[in-house]
């Protein structure tokens, strides 16, 4: 059975698979700090992570407290008392590896002080900071190599009576991703936070993250899930939502469109496009569908809730395959957000 972890007033594994994001101003900086966490979580986010690298940079924990409703999560290298400072400060849950902290009584004074609040820790294992002795025993950053990493760590907070744990194992190696979080999960009950590290650009990282964390999502792995992303945040929560519709979990609208034929009579390309962005925060559980024409359009999308599909100047709204009318083509989308909004 998954063991439960609180996560501000969040748990991590009840079965909903939670999206989060990180920060990409500097921590000093707490104005603009706090206006991408706002703007984050309106896009969706559901934990916001924020990296803290100086001991002074624990007050952006205080300030994002107040500006946001959703958990913060402080990103910690190294310096153990930055993560007293965040525990003091109110965050509430902490990302750190205590192998690299130090001696011992470093991380006991970090298990203490988190215990005493309430504050899981993450423990992040990376490929590409394997410790040496792992690297020399498998040769390479292996699945093995991966996951005895991560519960060396675990053993040191349990040997310090701490439990509420967290574990992710990220590579930019989807391959190596996905077989590393599978081979943890069958000897871990602990919540695992899934991600493809380094996974790049916007178009490419999207991919490599679609197919890394769908694939163990499809498998029932997984309590959060962060699409990293070399672009703007909230590009990673809106990619993040996409990846969890694409494997029939979580709310809000799933689209579904043609993909174009010598049939297709209105520009359905920029439509299609349009009726995404037009419903991109729409939170209702439905699947809109958006065809190129009408004569498979109604019948190949009849699973839909809701849909279009173009004809000559003009197009028609259907719902679960039953035309419901024509409409001229420049009040599809006019027409199709009145049916979304009564349904």
């Amino acid at each position: 059975m998954k063991k439960n972890v609180k996560v501000g007033g969040l748990t991590l594994g009840n079965g909903k698979i939670y999206v989060q994001s990180m920060l990409n101003i500097p921590a000093e900086n707490i104005p603009d700090s706090v206006k991408q966490a706002q703007e984050l979580e309106a896009a969706g986010c559901e934990i916001i992570r924020a990296a803290v690298p100086r001991i002074e940079d624990a007050a952006l924990i205080s300030a994002l407290k107040d500006a946001v409703s959703v958990p913060i999560v402080a990103d910690i290298h190294f310096d153990y008392r930055i993560a007293m400072a965040c525990a003091e400060a109110g965050v509430d849950k902490i990302r750190i590896n205590p192998g690299n902290i130090g001696g011992a009584e470093n991380v006991k004074a970090v298990a203490d002080a988190c215990r005493k609040r309430e504050i899981p820790i993450r423990i992040g294992v990376n490929s590409g900071s394997l410790e040496r002795e792992l690297l020399e025993k498998y040769g390479s950053p292996t699945p093995d190599a991966l996951v005895e990493s991560a519960l060396n760590h675990v053993k040191l907070l349990n040997d310090c009576d701490f439990d509420d744990i967290v574990i992710s194992i990220k590579s930019s190696d989807v391959r190596l991703m996905i077989a590393a979080y599978r081979l943890l999960a069958r000897q871990t009950d602990y919540p695992l936070h899934l991600g493809v590290t380094e996974a790049g650009t916007e178009r490419m990282g999207i991919l490599k993250s679609a197919v890394g964390i769908g694939s163990l999502l499809c498998d029932g792995i997984g309590d959060t899930i962060r699409v990293s992303l070399t672009a703007e945040p909230v590009k990673e929560v809106y990619a993040a939502r996409d990846i969890l519709k694409a494997c029939g979990i979580g709310g809000g609208v799933e689209i579904v469109s043609c993909p174009t034929c010598g049939r297709t009579k209105i520009d359905l390309i920029t439509l299609a496009n349009q009726v995404e962005d037009m419903l991109k925060n729409v939170d209702k559980p439905l699947k809109v569908a958006v065809m190129g024409c009408v004569v498979n359009g109604p019948g190949e999308a009849r699973e839909a809730d809701i849909g279009i599909a173009g004809g000559i100047g003009e197009g028609i709204i259907f719902r679960k395959g039953e035309i419901l009318r024509k409409v001229p083509e420049d009040r599809i989308l006019e027409e199709l957000k009145k049916e979304i909004d009564l349904l």
